[in-house]
């Protein structure tokens, strides 16, 4: 059994490792290469010395990518046909009525964006409770297979009605296209009823697919013998080899390395983190423990596919600032990534991000060296804020202040959709923060949200890579069943359960994973509703009925005098963690760089010079290996015995 184990956080604009061999932890981050991912992989894998445990098939890889997250929110997905029911063309057009600005004089609502062209109908369909009223002929195979090779696409889409209930006829269609294209059912994607959400969680795995496929199949074989498992959004590993034909799973695959690490490395109990890359900010908020969502929402659509609960903002260190058509200063979405960075990476980029703005600050020491080898150029950054500063009539100090207060607001504002408009107070939460951005802000974002206790974790820089490790390999699984609670019996999902339990472990068993253990849930909702609530089922329907009515009122403030009905079955299948011994290796890790001496009169020291158990109070810059801390005026930083950084605000604000 392997005892080498790698975790590989790929981000927008960094690419963090964490090696970690018995009770000796290693960490690398270096700039990624987003035309071709594995590039900074290989390079990073080569400059930690493991080439020759790759090759000899020792090394354990367990990888987060945003390959499939980068194709869906620019819309690079490969020429894909959707095929659907005679009629119903236009539902991914068309959408749900719902949108988020209610009062907006213009809405705007995020479509999947199809020609007409990419539509093929056919005449077949099944009613609502699966049996079949128009059969599907061999003409109309023929006909359909016609017209999709005149298209000439990379990949189909299958979204036919009621295919939850009986796939017989996206199975027949996905056979006869044969497997010179690749092919998504609705049926095996997501077996639940609503046909537009299954249709674009169909429709994204297929546009996704081909990349995702040849992107894991250049790395696996580059670095096989060794294992390589990715990481999905629910928080679960699955091998490479089955993560090509599920790439609507790997959507937020690496922010999810964060709040694993957080859950399972912390083990504290109320916890807000965000997590601050070169281009984007995710935050998530942990009651106790992580709140697994059945959907997520992605450039504005809804994905029914299970995720921990993350919300991600384009706000991030290498957000560039701009003036907006009404001449006022704002600040992302637009990142200046990994190529060319900011101004102060010295690689070509000239527009002014939020680390360059903490550059001018003295809040990120310019003899500090970032990634390894990346020199911080003040007067680059000097120059592009003050350029910007010109256009706004303010001072290069006062356009600087402007863009750390813009960005400090998106993300606090984050932080309260998370907290405050689901019920919860966040002054009862201790602010947790990682990714090698979000040290420069902790401060600032507390004291928005009037919270007394930050935390930084040991290797903070790395920490979704470090998390990714502790990741356990499992499968989500789901069948829709739309029963009403009379019509309903712990037989009908037992036997549901079995089959997907069944088919979980089957899968796991091809990576190795014998032992697992499983949870189950249910999908319950009033007569009339839309929207379901998640439930746990222990073999008790009747409890589990009104474990929802209990949880409605919670959320709700009431509950119905109206049937319940059982939408979906669903079962978390899971394996035992890789690893156990990490808080003992985050223990005895320290920092590896010199200290830089002063910074516009706030001390800089390095997190090794910090005495454990004892405070010191700001303004002060801790210095990490990959990652820096402002501690600003009012509040105190200490060393834990764990290694992680506790800080305090002193007293209370005026």
């Amino acid at each position: 059994m392997p005892e080498h184990y790698l975790g590989i956080d790929t981000g927008g604009t960094f690419t963090d490792f964490a090696y970690l061999h018995k009770d000796q932890l290693i960490t690398y981050k270096r700039l990624s290469t987003p035309a071709a991912p594995e590039e900074a992989i290989l390079a990073g894998i080569e400059q930690l010395g493991l080439v020759n445990l790759c090759q000899a098939g020792e090394l354990t890889i367990i990888h987060g990518t945003t390959v499939a997250t980068n194709a869906a929110l620019e819309g690079k997905g490969v020429k894909t046909a959707y095929i659907c029911n005679k009629g119903l063309g236009d539902i991914l057009e068309l959408g749900r009525q719902d949108r988020a600005s209610l009062y907006q004089l213009m809405p705007s609502k995020a479509r999947i964006a199809l020609s007409p062209e990419a539509i093929f109908e056919i005449n077949v369909r099944r009613s609502a409770k699966g049996e079949l009223s128009e059969p599907l002929t061999t003409d109309r195979l023929e006909d359909l297979k016609t017209r999709i090779e005149a298209f000439g696409p990379e990949a189909a889409a299958i979204n036919l009605l009621h295919s939850y209930l009986n796939p017989t006829e996206e199975m027949a269609i996905a056979d006869y296209l044969g497997p010179e294209i690749f092919v998504s059912q609705s049926s095996k994607i997501l077996p639940e009823m609503g046909e537009y959400e299954r249709g674009v969680a169909t429709y994204l795995n297929a546009s996704l697919g081909p990349l995702v496929a040849h992107y894991l199949k250049r790395l696996a074989a580059a670095v096989a013998p060794s294992q390589l498992a990715i990481m999905q959004s629910s928080g679960l590993t699955l091998a490479a080899s089955q993560a090509a034909t599920q790439s609507v799973r790997l959507l937020l695959s690496g922010p999810a390395g964060g709040l694993i690490g957080t859950q399972n490395v912390l083990q504290a109990g109320k916890i807000m983190t965000f997590d601050m890359g070169g281009t984007s900010t995710d935050v998530s908020l942990i009651d106790e423990d992580l709140r697994v969502s059945q959907s997520l929402t992605l450039g504005g659509l809804p994905i029914p596919i299970p995720a921990i609960d993350i919300e991600t903002i384009g706000a991030g260190g290498g957000s560039i600032a701009t003036i907006d058509p009404g001449g006022l200063l704002q600040v992302g979405p637009e990142s200046a990534g990994a190529d060319p960075g900011p101004a102060c990476y010295g690689q070509g980029g000239s527009k002014p991000t939020v680390t360059d703005a903490n550059v001018v600050l003295g809040r990120l020491p310019t003899g500090h060296r970032l990634a390894g080898d990346l020199v911080l150029h003040v007067d680059l950054a000097r120059a592009a804020v003050s350029e910007l500063g010109a256009h706004l009539n303010l001072s290069m100090e006062e356009t600087a202040l402007g863009i750390i207060l813009l960005a400090n607001e998106r993300m606090a504002e984050a932080l309260r959709r998370i907290s405050i408009q689901r019920g919860y107070d966040p002054t009862d939460f201790s602010l947790c923060c990682f990714g090698g951005a979000g040290g420069l802000h902790l401060c600032d974002l507390c004291d928005l949200l009037d919270i007394k206790r930050a935390l930084v974790p040991a290797e903070a820089g790395i920490f979704s890579a470090l998390g990714m490790l502790v990741a356990r390999p499992g499968r989500e699984r789901s069948q829709g069943i739309h029963q009403r609670r009379e019509d309903c019996s712990d037989e009908l999902i037992a036997k549901h359960l079995k089959d997907l339990i069944k088919v979980s472990r089957q899968e796991l068993a091809e990576e190795g994973v014998v032992e697992t253990e499983h949870q189950a849930f249910l999908d319950i909702r009033y007569l009339g509703q839309t929207q379901t609530l998640s439930v746990a089922y222990q073999q008790d329907l009747i409890l589990a009925c009104d474990q929802f009515e209990q949880q409605h009122k919670a959320l709700y403030g009431h509950r119905l005098d109206a049937p319940t009905e059982i939408v979906s079955v669903r079962v978390r299948v899971t394996g035992a963690a890789r690893l156990t011994q990490v808080d003992e290796a985050l223990s005895a890790s320290s920092g590896r760089t010199k200290s830089e001496g002063l910074t516009d009169g706030s001390i800089t020291i390095q997190k090794s010079a910090l005495a454990v158990g004892q405070p010191c109070p700001g303004p002060m810059i801790v210095i990490d290996p990959h990652t820096t801390i402002w501690v600003a005026e009012g509040w105190q930083i200490q060393r834990l015995a764990t290694n992680h950084l506790e800080l305090t605000r002193l007293g209370d604000r005026c």
